[in-house]
């Protein structure tokens, strides 16, 4: 699988994703929080799905 994220939009990713994944736990409880599981994934995969059909990439060229 082709990385097509970058430094700066991984480590964004990963905090929105921990934020929202600790609404589980503290704050409202509710299990809207499991879908800070989805930007936390493609945090640490590198490569999101959704910027395909627009060939996004904001990783840098190698």
């Amino acid at each position: 699988m082709i990385k097509n994220m970058g430094s700066l939009d991984r480590i964004l990713r990963a905090i929105v994703g921990l934020v929202l994944l600790s609404l589980v736990f503290v704050g409202p409880k509710t299990l809207w929080g499991l879908i800070g599981l989805v930007p936390l994934g493609t945090a640490f995969i590198g490569f999101c799905p959704a910027y395909l059909p627009f060939g996004i990439k904001t990783c840098k060229k190698a």
